[in-house]
């Protein structure tokens, strides 16, 4: 989990350069991803030992499809034209919260002081590091449209946590993951195909380009790779709890190049957004 949104914050700096740069639409930026995954997790699967679905898991396969993927990358790359970066992280911060409501209600998972604490520290430790370190990207303003589509991601990756844990730990991870991409693959095509056809390949910046690359074959084929395969290991609220490492992936690399300075407030957020995992990972109801 911690690979997979390491991978994710870098992601969110890429995405950011990929929405300013107006190349590409998020409709056909979706569906590179979905068809770039697709088509990587049926290849894996040709080596992998053949496994049975049971009847009726398919339709379940493709609700989670449209809940954990199609709806949060679709909003996620929409949003990132219409807010800006500072906002796009606050709302992130959300999802763990959500995610501890959904697992309570679905799964019967408790909410235990320690997990509590925990998802608190570290929440207070983003909204520091966020008011501390991150600048502004993406759309100069945000739009209430804007925000809507990241609460709407929030919520439905978050659902997808809480809901769908029996079935991905039925199936083995590509199993699993060739079916949800290419159901998301076949409902993105009504709204990508004309974004398809005209959009202008040859004009998209070479950095563009690497940028998109990453975004499929790291930020999607691999991250998602990982990240049911974390979920047979460990409970919702903590998968959720790894989303907070994306700000402080973006604010080292932030450091790296030059946009921003090492202080002792991203040193202390750092620390409480640690703490507040290790927290929710000691509680009792955290692993499986």
């Amino acid at each position: 989990m911690a690979a997979a949104y390491t991978i994710f914050g870098l992601n969110l700096v890429f995405c950011k350069d990929i929405a300013n740069s107006e190349s590409i639409s998020p409709y056909v930026l979706f569906t590179f991803r979905a068809l770039g995954a697709s088509a990587l997790f049926w290849l894996l699967s040709l080596l992998s030992p053949k496994e049975k679905i049971d009847r009726g898991d398919l339709l379940k396969m493709a609700a989670a499809s449209f809940v954990g993927l199609f709806v949060p990358q679709m909003t996620f790359l929409i949003a990132m034209t219409m807010t800006s970066a500072i906002d796009t992280a606050i709302i992130g911060t959300l999802g763990p919260i959500f995610t501890m409501i959904f697992a309570f209600i679905f799964l019967k998972e408790p909410i235990t002081g320690k997990k509590a604490g925990g998802v608190a520290l570290s929440f207070a430790g983003i909204i520091f590091l966020i008011f501390n370190s991150i600048h502004q990207g993406g759309a100069a303003t945000t739009s209430p449209a804007g925000v809507l589509l990241l609460l709407v991601n929030s919520l439905s990756f978050s659902l997808y946590l809480g809901l769908f844990r029996p079935l991905i730990s039925k199936y083995s991870v590509v199993t699993f993951m060739k079916w949800c991409f290419l159901f998301s693959l076949l409902l993105s095509l009504p709204i990508s195909l004309k974004g398809l056809i005209i959009t202008d390949y040859a004009s998209i910046p070479v950095q563009v380009r690497w940028e998109i690359g990453y975004l499929v074959f790291f930020a999607t084929f691999v991250a998602y790779f990982l990240i049911p395969y974390g979920q047979k290991w460990i409970r919702p609220t903590l998968v959720s709890m790894y989303s907070y490492l994306q700000p402080i992936v973006t604010t080292i690399v932030s450091i790296w190049v030059g946009l921003d300075s090492l202080s002792w407030q991203k040193i202390l957020a750092s620390a409480l957004v640690v703490g507040g995992v290790i927290l929710v990972s000691r509680s009792r109801s955290a692993n499986s």
